[in-house]
């Protein structure tokens, strides 16, 4: 009934929470997001549909990559990069976001896919990401004086990172994954950080001159 769908015996090994997305993600290709429902889903993948609820709390939540997780990953790097220079800490956030959604490509590109034919998809998807740099930038403003100044160059800097992170994952979901990300990003955001790094380091100078 459902092509290329693993049965429940097939991927017992699989946390549910996984099984589900892939039984999910492989029948949106079959018959579409809007014809697929909650109960296609259990089906599929061999477990009850309170278990479905467990997990995701909508259907549209199976879509995503689990951003809180992946936020508070990035939370916790930051939080413990005090001693680290600014940008080089919004640098490797940056990776560990990028990271996560290297982690599955093949749902990632699957993601993409349906965001570009549903619109209330794409919407979520572009406000997730926006979440990233509120992190970024709330870090930022943390390690800088308590000036507007300040604010505008953690803003900048924290948008220049999202936006190359954003940009180099957008040529590779267009590529259909077909070209090598991580070195293509690693440029980029040698890039940003060429950019940024005077911008934060004026600021943090103004913040040790007002000490004084």
């Amino acid at each position: 009934m459902y092509p290329n769908i693993p049965s429940a015996a097939a991927t017992a090994g699989e946390p549910i929470r996984d099984r589900l997305a892939r039984a999910a993600f492989r029948l949106f290709a079959v018959q579409g997001y809007e014809s697929t429902t909650i109960d296609d889903i259990t089906r599929a993948a061999g477990v009850a549909r309170r278990t479905f609820f467990r997990h995701f709390p909508s259907k549209e939540d199976v879509i995503f990559p689990d951003h809180d997780s992946v936020l508070d990953r990035v939370r916790w790097y930051l939080g413990a990069s005090a001693n680290t220079e600014p940008v080089f800490a919004v640098a490797e956030a940056t990776r560990l976001i990028f990271e996560s959604f290297m982690a599955t490509p093949e749902q990632t590109l699957a993601r993409y896919r349906l965001t570009r034919e549903v619109a209330a998809l794409r919407d979520r998807e572009v406000a997730s990401v926006a979440r990233y740099e509120r992190v970024l930038s709330d870090y930022l403003r943390g390690r800088l004086p308590n000036t507007s100044d300040a604010a505008l160059a953690a803003h900048v800097a924290a948008a220049s990172f999202v936006a190359a992170h954003n940009q180099v994952l957008r040529e590779w979901l267009r590529s259909g994954g077909a070209k090598n990300p991580r070195s293509t990003l690693e440029a980029a955001l040698a890039t940003v950080a060429d950019l940024t790094t005077p911008l934060i380091a004026r600021s943090s100078r103004q913040n040790s001159q007002n000490a004084v």
